[in-house]
């Protein structure tokens, strides 16, 4: 393997070492391996796993720490729920220096499914973490593998609502770390114990903005409102409880109701193909149908972590770029999208990078995964969500 590919006016040359052509089994229709990659910055190094989704003995699930709002390493994550292999997913709410005195959740930035269950919905586009999209997406924008085993590129839309009777709202939030300006949005046990003071900070447009002074908090629990608040608030929810958390006018509605009123709340996400998901997860498309999209950044290099869709949505490559002092200066995000096209990918799918970046597998023999990149912090970082390998 000498030559890697051609896109976007980026030249990517690699010297494979011995056997990375063949790679090595990791389990049955899954295969690892690594090499060099010569790019704009210089050398560096990557990793990719193959996964063999025609194989009926394999399937790909979200690796996640069972609420939307917290954090582990991917090997925790992959070693909790017997992955053979994974990486890490989702940009997330990492930090909140602009917002004295709220907690950062650690949630991620796009709506998220595991095994069929909806966990929550995108942020706002202007509320994002992470480098700047394309043009013409959004966050809304997921990586899946849909009802009939095959992996796609998707756009995955909230569809819920808030009913009382006489009245009904639209929903614009499920356990999400940013809500819309105006909006309601509900949380329920899948969201975790973090506080939901950070759902009413900034605006649509500017994640930095101030925090919202006009909230309003409602719970309602077994179909019913118990109790209400000016104010956000923190702790697990029960299984049977809903937190309803407005801002703004979406506050304003939410004073309207009475304790003891019967409100009933219903969401889902509604895709732009219509199909139906049974593992999704946020991220920024960069190739489609063979074709970077317009607008890939050509400048800043870095350590990546991508996704490629070959073969139909029948084989997934699980992309990352090593991040060892000595390769660290990685890679455009236009050079991922030339890299996924050379391994064969047409459809392309950024995920979190710098010191999130890890890719972990079973050695062969071995009871549990490994990590097989360096990941530029030195350390594993906690990162809320991933892309697990699954065999049966």
């Amino acid at each position: 393997m000498t030559v890697l590919g051609t896109l976007a006016g980026v030249a990517l040359t690699g010297a494979a070492p011995a056997g990375a052509a063949t790679g090595t089994t990791i389990a049955d229709g899954v295969v690892y391996r690594q090499y060099d990659l010569r790019a704009g910055a210089g050398l560096t190094h990557v990793h990719v796993l193959g996964v063999d989704l025609a194989n009926t003995h394999v399937r790909l699930g979200l690796l996640y720490p069972g609420k939307v709002a917290s954090r582990a390493t991917v090997t925790r994550l992959a070693t909790v729920q017997n992955a053979v292999a994974g990486v890490n997913g989702d940009f997330f709410n990492t930090s909140e220096a602009q917002h004295p005195g709220v907690a950062a959740t650690g949630a991620s930035v796009g709506p998220a499914i595991a095994n069929g269950k909806v966990l929550k919905a995108a942020v706002p586009t202007g509320q994002r973490f992470g480098p700047a999209l394309p043009p013409g997406t959004d966050t809304d924008d997921v990586l899946g593998v849909s009802g009939d085993g095959q992996a796609r590129l998707d756009s995955l839309t909230l569809d819920g609502t808030v009913t009382a009777p006489g009245l009904r709202w639209p929903l614009g939030g499920l356990n999400q770390y940013a809500l819309p300006e105006n909006s309601i949005g509900a949380y329920n046990s899948d969201w975790g114990s973090v506080s939901r003071a950070r759902a009413t900070c900034g605006t649509d447009t500017k994640r930095a903005a101030p925090c919202g002074t006009d909230t309003y908090e409602v719970t309602v629990k077994a179909g019913r409102m118990v109790s209400a608040s000016a104010k956000p608030g923190s702790g697990a929810i029960a299984a049977d409880t809903t937190v309803l958390v407005g801002r703004e006018a979406g506050a304003q509605r939410l004073r309207t109701l009475a304790e003891g009123q019967r409100v009933a709340v219903n969401h889902g996400l509604a895709a732009a193909s219509g199909r139906a998901y049974r593992f999704a997860l946020g991220g920024c498309p960069v190739l489609s149908g063979g074709r970077p999209l317009p607008g890939l950044d050509t400048r800043t290099s870095a350590v990546r972590t991508a996704v490629g869709i070959a073969d139909g949505g029948r084989r997934v490559l699980l992309f990352t770029v090593d991040g060892a002092p000595a390769y660290r200066r990685g890679l455009t995000i236009a050079e991922v999208a030339a890299a996924l096209k050379s391994l064969g990918a047409t459809e392309g799918f950024s995920l979190d990078g710098g010191g999130s970046s890890t890719l972990v597998a079973r050695a062969p023999g071995a009871s549990g995964v490994s990590v097989r990149n360096h990941p530029s912090d030195g350390v594993e970082r906690a990162v809320p969500n991933g892309i697990g390998v699954f065999t049966r």
